[in-house]
């Protein structure tokens, strides 16, 4: 099983997750604040942490940037926020998933599943992999390094991931469940959470749904990544 710290500071959920973690046989360690949480990844290793927005010595989303800059362990949001501009502010932090509350057990149960099947998977990557080329992109998986035309892409875990899985797949149309299942590793989701991460590649990219240059969603079928097309001359 996983190695769990749970960022609560409400004492019941704190007191509720631990003892549901720990029954499903996970190692759970808890604390209330955000300055223990950043302690405890500093000194600890986990699999995952499980993280509260509504913190009092400092806001999550401010505590997840923190974390960010010291560990890539996989995050997973517990917040009663359901407003997208909150929800793509902490994917663009780096959040690997979330969950509104309130959530059953089942429900987090399945996330902290998912993320570690694709941490795993990640870590488990040993052999070499050639640079995926899409026009003026250059995907490298084995460095997580992308750059478009010679200029290297700032990208969050999941959005190279994204990407990437793309551009192993050029002019291929891959179906959203497809995507929810490789790139998420869930076998089930709702379309916002790819949504939210194509808005923001495509902004990355200098291009918007309106104006595609390398990423196209066929509503109903799927996204597809493939090099723009020449403009035609005078």
């Amino acid at each position: 099983m996983a190695s769990v710290l749970v960022v609560e500071d409400d004492q019941f959920v704190r007191s509720a997750l631990i003892r549901h973690l720990t029954e499903a046989g996970h190692t759970v360690r808890s604390v209330g604040t955000a300055l223990e949480a950043l302690r405890e990844v500093a000194h600890l290793s986990f699999d995952v942490v499980i993280l509260d927005l509504g913190l009092p010595d400092l806001d999550g989303s401010e505590a997840l940037k923190m974390l960010r800059g010291i560990t890539d362990v996989p995050v997973i949001i517990a917040t009663a926020r359901d407003d997208e501009t909150e929800i793509v502010r902490l994917l663009n932090a780096g959040a690997d998933d979330y969950l509104t509350k309130p959530f059953s057990v089942e429900h987090l149960s399945a996330r902290i599943a998912a993320v570690l099947r694709r941490s795993r998977a990640v870590a488990a990557e040993a052999v070499p992999r050639p640079v995926l080329r899409v026009g003026g992109l250059a995907i490298d998986p084995l460095r997580r390094h992308a750059e478009l035309d010679g200029v290297r892409l700032d990208l969050t875990r999941r959005e190279f991931d994204l990407l990437a899985f793309l551009a192993g797949r050029p002019g291929v149309v891959v179906p959203r469940r497809e995507l929810l299942a490789e790139v998420w590793q869930q076998s089930y989701g709702d379309d916002q959470t790819i949504d939210v991460h194509l808005s923001w590649l495509r902004r990355k990219l200098g291009e918007t749904a309106a104006r595609p240059r390398y990423l196209h969603t066929l509503r109903g079928v799927g996204v597809k990544l493939e090099p723009p097309r020449t403009e035609p001359g005078p």
